[in-house]
């Protein structure tokens, strides 16, 4: 049955199309180990920043680099970017945000390191991106595991290890060092590594399990020692 002389609903929804998709259909990691590479470091990083009220870590966000071009985006797997505040964003545009993120960590594989080392690396460059480094997941892809790139002019030149093998992010004051099982960044200011929240946790249990047991080995050996007496 029909009801040619029903109104529309007063609540009905009246929002028009975003211009600017907040997805680009792909999945935000190849596989399930760069899936944890990139939520562990971003959870690093993120920690690490905490205490720094406008600066903003994130990742797999559509970053839109020239209004009204809305197909010119790209989403890297993390980025920092200072002065901007920690505001709830869906999307991050550039000239609303009056400055690109001044550090990108991608995490390379089999279908992106070319890419990675060519056109993204170029817009990255274009984009003014002070420094983009590269993690290869896998060890198989990219010329080094772990790369660094700073922007000079308009091109960017390789960081080159230091004598402990770390590379530098000069705009987030830390080092970033390839290891056996991944990779770790280390902060040179205060000389520990960045951990994640469980990380540090753990850390945390694990030191006052060892303190509780030599406590308790003291203990022992007071008891032993008055029984001698």
């Amino acid at each position: 049955m029909a009801y040619p002389n029903t109104l529309p609903l007063p609540y009905a929804p009246t929002e028009t199309v975003e211009l600017y998709p907040e997805s680009d259909g792909k999945p935000m990691a190849e596989t399930e180990l760069h899936f944890r590479e990139t939520l562990k470091n971003f959870n690093r990083i993120e920690n690490h920043f905490a205490h720094i009220p406008d600066l903003y870590v994130l990742g797999n966000m559509m970053m839109y680099y020239e209004e009204g071009a809305y197909h010119k985006a790209i989403s890297p797997d993390i980025f920092v970017a200072f002065g901007i505040g920690r505001k709830e964003r869906r999307t991050y545009k550039i000239w609303e945000e009056g400055k690109p993120p001044d550090f990108v960590l991608e995490f390379s594989s089999k279908n992106t390191f070319r890419h990675d080392l060519t056109g993204k690396k170029q817009l990255y460059a274009d984009i003014g991106i002070p420094e983009y480094f590269l993690y290869d997941v896998d060890r198989r892809y990219l010329p080094t595991p772990l790369m660094g790139f700073r922007l000079i002019g308009h091109n960017y030149i390789e960081i080159s290890a230091g004598a402990d093998g770390g590379i530098l992010a000069a705009t987030l004051g830390l080092e970033f060092h390839l290891l056996d099982d991944g990779f770790g960044i280390y902060d040179p200011s205060t000389q520990k590594w960045l951990k994640t929240a469980e990380e540090r946790a753990e850390q945390e249990a694990n030191a006052r399990h060892k303190a509780e047991a030599e406590a308790a080995r003291l203990r022992e050996e007071l008891e032993r020692l008055k029984a001698r007496l």
